[in-house]
């Protein structure tokens, strides 16, 4: 069976000559990083030409729904039921007892991303120490140890 698809016609006569490397370990790594790396770059453009795709998308159908004479009335009535639900939560939120609440709740908002971010640190260094992915809790569940990456532009200085 032949794995070439039309598209991708191979001439006959063609000779492509090979690039001498010291070992084939190298080889192999160096490949294995270039291909990556080509791999992720066609991510990034994929992903960039998907969101401006889908921005364009996302105004014609908010166009549409904006032309459209109930949901623009449905979208108004909204925004004045919000603006009410605000001012009844700034009353709300004027009795001492509730701000107490509501400050507890965002310290300890920030006090587990504390620990999450800790644990994260403890993993990466447990998996790295162990040689495993995995850890057993004291409820005697295994979890497996992920990690996730992303690629952020990095900020340019001006020198």
């Amino acid at each position: 069976m032949n794995d070439q698809t039309s598209s991708d016609p191979v001439e006959t006569g063609e000779v492509i000559e090979a690039t001498p490397v010291s070992t084939a370990s190298d080889s192999s790594g160096a490949d294995t990083v270039l291909e990556l790396e080509n791999m992720i770059k066609n991510s990034v453009t994929t992903i960039d030409r998907n969101k401006a795709e889908l921005k364009k998308h996302k105004e014609m159908l908010e166009s549409a729904l904006l032309n459209d004479e109930p949901y623009r009335l449905a979208t108004e009535k909204t925004k004045e039921a919000a603006k009410e639900k605000g001012k009844a939560k700034m009353n709300v939120m004027q009795n001492p007892a509730t701000r107490q609440i509501a400050e507890k709740v965002k310290d300890m908002t920030q006090e587990n991303k504390d620990l999450l971010a800790a644990q994260s640190e403890y993993l990466r260094e447990y998996a790295r120490l162990s040689g495993t992915n995995e850890i057993e809790g004291e409820d005697g569940e295994v979890r497996e140890i992920v990690y996730v990456a992303k690629l952020i532009k990095k900020a340019r200085r001006n020198s």
